[in-house]
Formats: structure tokens, sequence, C-alpha cells
């Protein structure tokens, strides 16, 4: 029997907002952004949440989140770090499930089907993450703006959270990243989840079908889109 754990982040200061509110609490249609993903693992199949947010904001999400809308599968509040990976590996630290899904809290949109995705991908491949096929031709540049190439669009994905893995795997890819940041090693450049278990294991990761309105809150219009879509999914 499987346990499921969900991380959400939720420690970012939203600096592209413009807005001294960060953006993961920001409201869309009266509830603040992070509620929208929190709910949804909620009533999903996982068993329990890990949220991780600014030192700052702890007492906040426990009073104002999680006690206000009665989120019952919130295990802990956790501090988060300057770095995504940081936030990550404090999460991680608290699970108690063998899969876990990372997710980002500024994606208000996730639902239950790229979430079953997501648990049964992990399943049968142990990592994986869920993204969309690219519409538009993608062209490399170099500094100046002069294209280098045109990559085969066939091949590019638009990746998206929750990235899921199973637990032991992801917890051993952030342990031998984090004794090689230690020893000084500056060259990593990580962006997400996948790239720390691309490059500290033999593991593959593999897609998963997501959504192409699982989208990331990160500029004011971005509100605005969410807010449509919310709309459009309640007709």
């Amino acid at each position: 029997m499987n346990k499921i754990t969900a991380i959400v982040l939720a420690a970012g200061s939203g600096s592209r907002m413009k807005n001294k509110t960060k953006k993961q609490f920001m409201e869309i249609k009266g509830k603040p952004v992070i509620w929208y993903s929190l709910f949804e693992f909620e009533k999903s199949r996982v068993d329990e949440i890990i949220l991780v947010t600014g030192k700052e904001d702890i007492d906040y999400c426990k009073k104002e989140i999680v006690e206000k809308y009665n989120l019952k599968k919130i295990k802990n509040v956790v501090a988060g770090g300057s770095e995504r990976y940081e936030s990550v590996y404090n999460g991680l630290k608290e699970v108690t499930g063998n899969i876990v899904l990372i997710h980002d809290g500024a994606r208000p949109l996730i639902n239950n089907e790229i979430i079953e995705r997501s648990i049964e991908g992990t399943i049968k491949s142990d990592a994986c993450v869920v993204g969309v096929p690219v519409k538009d031709t993608i062209k490399r540049a170099d500094k100046e703006g002069y294209i280098i190439d045109t990559p085969n669009r066939s091949e590019l994905w638009i990746t998206q959270t929750p990235q899921s893995f199973k637990t032991d795997l992801v917890k051993m890819a952030y342990k031998k990243m984090k004794e090689e940041l230690e020893k000084g090693n500056t060259t990593l450049n990580i962006t997400d989840d996948a790239m720390v278990v691309e490059e500290f294991t033999t593991n593959q990761v593999r897609f998963v079908q997501g959504d192409y309105k699982n989208i990331k809150v990160t500029t004011p219009e971005d509100i605005d889109i969410a807010e449509l879509f919310i709309e459009l999914d309640a007709k």
C-alpha cells in the first residue's frame, strides 16, 4: 500500500508581481492563491501535505489558511530557504509517504486528473514530471539575440508541477546535491526537482500529461488569467 505525500511550496517572495502581498497569498475570487492547490490535494487520495513557506509566514499560514479553511491533511507547516532547492530539502525531511509530489503553490489550477496521473506515473516509473508539449516553434539564441538553432518541436515539453518521485529516490538525490554544494561546487545549475534526480541518480524522469491551464502565477496578468480559467471550470 502506497502512502502519498504532497509538498506544496509557498516560500517565494513574488517580486515580479509588484505587490506588497506575496503572490501565494494574493486572492483569486476571494481565496488566496495557495488555497486552490492545497484544496485539490486535500480532496485527493494524497495522505498528507507538507506546506513550505517563509519563516515569517508560518503563523499566518497556520491561522489564516490551515485553520480558517479546515484543511485536515496538512501535517506540518515548515520554513523554506532562500533557494527553491532549500525549501524542497526542508519539506522532504517531514515526508513519511513512500511517494512524494512536489508542487509549486503558485500553480492554483492543478486538478485531480493531474494528481492521479502523477501518482500512477510514479508507481510505474519512480520519477515523473507533469508537462505539456510546446505549441510554438522554439529557437535557441546567443547573448546578442542571433539564432543558433531550432530544436525539434516534437521533442520539447513545457515543464509544470507536480514533480513526483519515490521518496527514497528523491531524498538520496537531494542529499548528494547538498553534499556537492557543501564542497563548494558552484557549477550546479539546478532549476527543478527533476534535474536533481537526473544529475545525481541513474533514474530517468518521465513526462506525464499535464494541462495547458496549469499555469504558474508570476505576474499581475497571471492572476486575471487564473481567475478566468477558474470561472470557466466552474460552469
